[in-house]
């Protein structure tokens, strides 16, 4: 059988303290379902009914029906195909197939993209967009990358404002106009700063929601035109926000973005505020997209890049 602790690592570095905050996100999903998943494994053999009350355990943890019903058949197919015996063997092979079922990440760290790198955040008012754009702003600059934030979001005043807040903290500069100015002025100005700047990265909040008579999707397109119009060399990363503490709903929301937008990577905000961390597991199996980081509390620091494995651990031990 194949060890758990033999798979290859992610590019990304995560520190000491990073899977430390990892850990302390899923604190509340492991004292709740996957503690009683973890029980099951406890029993003195695996029957039917072991296999039967995984799959409602994990539908309860929010992992979602299709994800579920996949994740036990593999592991179940696993212990028959390697003739696995012991209880502890059958959750080893729960736990691989969870790590699997999270998908491959293979993308370039944020950290090692070449400077004047784009990234746009995108992703439904309250799911934590920006918030994650200043832990995100963070994250980089500890790994010692320079960092300008763009307020794209002119819909909402609040969220110029906030924007600026944030900034303030992290010590970054916002480049912002008036509410209902254009978006794609906003990012223009910001890209266009950044480049004089020789900045890293430039972060893009954008917004959630738009008035009725405009469509969303069609000006978040319209934005990433502008942004590779200004500087035509720069990469640029497409980033969905989702809040954890949704659920299924998150997946769903996501759907909707994913057919008009091009997304890399997710951000899982609020994973420590909810005790049905299982939707992690949905997020690349319905949505082939990979989780690039997760939001492990509300402090600015409180952001951790999503190690698979390490994940998977924390909700067992």
């Amino acid at each position: 059988m194949r060890n758990l602790f033999s798979r290859r690592e992610r590019k990304t570095t995560i520190t000491a303290g990073e899977q430390e905050q990892l850990e302390h996100s899923v604190e509340k999903t492991k004292e709740g379902v996957f503690g009683r998943i973890g029980d099951l494994f406890r029993q003195p053999i695996i029957t039917d009914e072991t296999w039967e009350e995984l799959e409602e355990l994990l539908i309860q943890a929010d992992v979602g029906p299709v994800t579920a019903q996949q994740l036990v058949d593999d592991a179940r197919k696993q212990v028959q195909r390697e003739e696995l015996k012991t209880p502890v063997e059958a959750e080893t092979a729960v736990r691989l197939q969870m790590v699997d079922i999270l998908g491959q990440d293979d993308h370039t760290p944020l950290e090692d993209m070449p400077e004047g790198t784009i990234i746009l955040m995108v992703g439904v008012n309250g799911s934590g967009k920006t918030t994650s754009i200043a832990k995100l702003g963070r994250y980089l600059e500890r790994r010692e990358r320079s960092v300008l934030f763009a307020a794209g979001d002119t819909f909402r005043a609040a969220a110029i404002d906030q924007l600026r807040v944030w900034g303030e903290r992290v010590k970054a500069p916002v480049i912002a106009h008036q509410q209902d100015a254009d978006p794609g002025a906003v990012v223009y100005d910001a890209v266009k700063a950044g480049q004089s700047r020789g900045v890293d990265a430039i972060l893009v909040d954008t917004a959630g929601r738009l008035h009725t008579k405009f469509n969303l999707m069609e000006e978040l397109q319209k934005i990433k035109r502008v942004a590779h119009k200004a500087n035509p060399e720069a990469d640029v990363v497409s980033l969905l926000v989702l809040d954890a503490t949704t659920g299924q709903n998150a997946i769903l929301q996501a759907k909707a973005f994913l057919q008009s937008v091009d997304v890399e990577g997710i951000i899982l905000a609020k994973l420590d505020g909810t005790a049905k961390g299982g939707v992690a597991f949905s997020v690349y199996n319905e949505l082939r997209v990979p989780i690039w980081y997760v939001g492990t509390g509300e402090k600015v620091d409180d952001l951790a890049p999503f190690d698979h494995l390490g994940f998977v651990n924390a909700l067992f031990e």
